[in-house]
């Protein structure tokens, strides 16, 4: 048979692995499950309905912060299907090109948010810096030129995913490790040659890495400033200026580079934790990147209860 049938002629349909051990009390898991997602779909919209809605939130962080909440939300959305149907309806199995179809989405969705802290961390970089340059700088133009490059470079780059995995063959193995499709994942349960898609999926991991190192040194020159300034009392405000995108950064990469390592030095773990962390690798940025925003930004914090406090009224 040829190495490039697709794999409907091999396996008609993946497995999704839920939590080992707990498939009896799926019903109650998918309880806090629905309940995070509920909170992360409704907090990121509600960032981006009050940066829409408040002229006084048009500012180039503001727009950087929808660019957040939108891939936050597509993260959510992306792997929300799979996540219910497993832990709601003990339905596991997902077709080939579904399962191909959403490992792009949560891939390119990753991706993005990787780019937006990049993003996020140059705003800091030039606010602090050069401060008086700022707005003439990072215009609305700019801005949107930025939004939408960084877009179209993350749908070129993760585009290729989807159509490499449908040439391999599926004829043996179609118990996928998690409860959502991902490519590494994926390429595992070929039985042609998938030397393509590892090096393939290596060059993609290398442009999280850069964008990673990228948003280090930023924080290396903006902390070379932050020390020239005399007062210790400005030193704090300026660098209070950047927590919220620190937890942000920290939030997103330390559930991947924690992960990764289990993955190279712990492969014996058991399996629970590796579940466990891959799934809170979806979960928990969504949910907490909104409430972090909402907790440090003022502006953000004091339209959200100037709101609440009029419907009170």
């Amino acid at each position: 048979m040829s190495t490039f049938n697709t794999s409907e002629n091999e396996i008609s349909i993946f497995f999704l692995t839920g939590i080992p051990g707990m498939e009896h009390a799926n019903i109650w898991v998918s309880i806090p499950i629905c309940l995070m997602y509920l909170v992360a779909i409704l907090g990121n919209c509600t960032i981006l309905f009050f940066i829409k809605s408040e002229p006084s939130l048009h500012e180039p962080m503001y727009y950087f912060l929808s660019m957040l909440a939108l891939s936050d939300l597509g993260l959510s959305l992306s792997s929300l299907p799979t996540m219910i149907r497993i832990f709601l309806f003990n339905a596991p199995g997902i077709s080939p090109d579904a399962c191909f179809v959403q490992e792009f989405f949560i891939h390119g969705f990753s991706a993005m948010e990787s780019s937006v802290l990049l993003i996020m961390s140059l705003d800091r970089f030039i606010a602090i810096c050069h401060p008086l340059r700022y707005t003439s700088i990072l215009t609305s133009a700019r801005v949107i030129n930025i939004g939408l490059a960084f877009s179209l470079k993350n749908v070129l780059l993760i585009l290729p995913f989807p159509f490499t995995l449908k040439h391999l063959r599926y004829c043996k193995k179609s118990l996928l490790s998690h409860s959502y499709c991902l490519h590494q994942d994926v390429m595992k349960l070929a039985c042609s040659d998938n030397k393509v898609n590892v090096i393939y999926g290596l060059f993609v991991a290398v442009t999280g890495i850069l964008d990673l190192t990228f948003i280090f040194m930023s924080y290396m020159m903006i902390l070379k400033a932050v020390l020239r300034i005399a007062s210790q009392k400005q030193r704090l405000k300026v660098l209070n200026t950047c927590v919220s995108h620190i937890c942000a950064v920290l939030i997103f990469y330390v559930p991947i580079i924690s992960l990764a390592v289990i993955y190279r030095f712990a492969k014996h773990s058991p399996a629970l934790i590796r579940i466990l962390m891959a799934d809170g690798f979806l979960l928990v940025p969504p949910l907490m990147n909104p409430i972090v925003y909402c907790v440090k930004s003022q502006q953000i914090r004091n339209r959200i209860l100037g709101k609440l406090g009029q419907k009170h009224n």
